[in-house]
């Protein structure tokens, strides 16, 4: 019988032209995360440390894409007995204590310039000692060593260079839409030859770089992935994705698109933003029966 996988589902919608990239990677790529991170996390005293945040200029707010997805994958590997840390700069610690996060769970990276940014960065390797780094629709730096949004507008000011954390650990996943997200390193000769795609995309490269049509997405699809081989359902619900986003909406996130303190993800709405959830939770049904 023929359906869709799960990469089908999570670069369907495309708007940005991200798909374009899809040859470039394995053609099961979410699998081949999914089992990194179980081969990544066989010590269990060894945290996981996940970042997000993408500050949205004309809002002064960050968006609702990238938290959520952030969320389903921490409480997911919580499921498996593992820890989890969130980084974030200040902009976004507000959208990632949720859903009984603790604070003490939320480490916000300071806004500095680059050479303290990699010494506080080393520090906090140093003492967590993460297993894996995964980072979400998190902007990454550009070889101008300027973070751009998808206008090409510079938003380096409202920022944290957590790109350092990632260049200095050999065991990372990055999740993006874009092009600018820290993880595109893998592929920017590749993005810069797309015409919808930034002319100047971001370096910071990744171990396994997973691309979605929306970068949350991405994230559920990993999850869909993991779930079939743990065989264990760690995908989150359409009503439980729908409550997060209504709440980090309530605590100041904006649509990545608009700009606008309204419940949609990348211009979708909360319906047509569901449709990739429910596709990769009849897929999950598919796989484990």
């Amino acid at each position: 019988m023929n359906y869709l996988n799960i990469e089908d589902i999570i670069l369907s919608h495309d708007r940005r032209g991200i798909s374009s990239l899809r040859s470039y990677l394995s053609p099961a790529y979410c699998n081949e995360a999914a089992r990194f991170i179980l081969d990544k996390t066989g010590t269990k005293n060894m945290p996981i440390v996940i970042t997000t945040g993408f500050f949205i200029l004309k809002a002064k707010s960050p968006e609702t894409d990238g938290p959520p997805g952030a969320v389903a994958l921490g409480k997911a590997l919580n499921k498996l007995g593992l820890d989890v840390f969130y980084v974030t700069d200040r902009y976004a610690t507000m959208l990632l204590t949720i859903d009984d996060i603790n604070y003490d769970r939320v480490i916000e990276f300071p806004l500095t310039d680059h050479k303290k940014s990699q010494d506080l960065a080393r520090r906090l390797l140093s003492e967590l000692k993460p297993s894996l780094l995964i980072t979400i629709e998190r902007c990454g730096l550009s070889n101008r060593q300027r973070y751009l949004n998808m206008a090409g507008k510079d938003i380096s000011r409202n920022t944290a260079k957590i790109d350092y954390l990632f260049s200095d650990h050999e065991a990372t996943i990055g999740i993006g839409d874009g092009g600018n997200e820290i993880g595109m390193g893998n592929l920017a000769t590749q993005i810069k030859e797309q015409d919808k795609l930034p002319d100047e995309p971001s370096l910071t490269q990744v171990t396994k770089l997973v691309i979605a049509s929306v970068s949350n997405w991405g994230a559920y699809g990993i999850l869909t992935a993991l779930s079939q081989l743990v065989n264990q359902n760690l995908v989150p619900s359409v009503e439980w994705e729908k409550e997060i986003i209504e709440e980090i909406v309530m605590r100041g996130a904006v649509d990545g698109v608009t700009g606008e303190r309204k419940c949609a993800v990348d211009g979708f709405n909360l319906e047509q933003n569901a449709w990739a959830l429910t596709q990769l939770t009849l897929l999950l049904r598919k796989l484990v029966t």
